[in-house]
């Protein structure tokens, strides 16, 4: 993966403090300008909110693989995120 792939894709973890909406407008603004993936990941529900382009969003939860750049070669679960964020909590 070269450095140009990094610039599309974003992902935003929900904070307590935070909108849902201002997160999912800085996803929508990053689509809007080249992204090719987004993630939206609340934390409160165990759910990640996925955009795409020219896409509807899905809500992915639990053992759902979530879609990745297809430069990168990772297969990962909603629920292996979540554990990650867990661990390093």
């Amino acid at each position: 993966m070269d450095s140009s792939s990094l610039n599309r894709q974003t992902i935003e973890i929900l904070s307590h403090e935070q909108k849902p909406n201002q997160v999912i407008g800085n996803i929508l603004h990053c689509l809007r300008y080249g992204c090719r993936l987004g993630w939206f990941i609340d934390p409160d529900d165990f759910s990640i909110l996925v955009f795409l382009p020219n896409q509807q969003p899905e809500l992915l939860q639990g053992g759902d693989r979530l879609p990745v750049l297809e430069e990168i070669n990772l297969e990962l679960t909603a629920e292996q995120v979540f554990g990650w964020l867990k661990m390093g909590s």
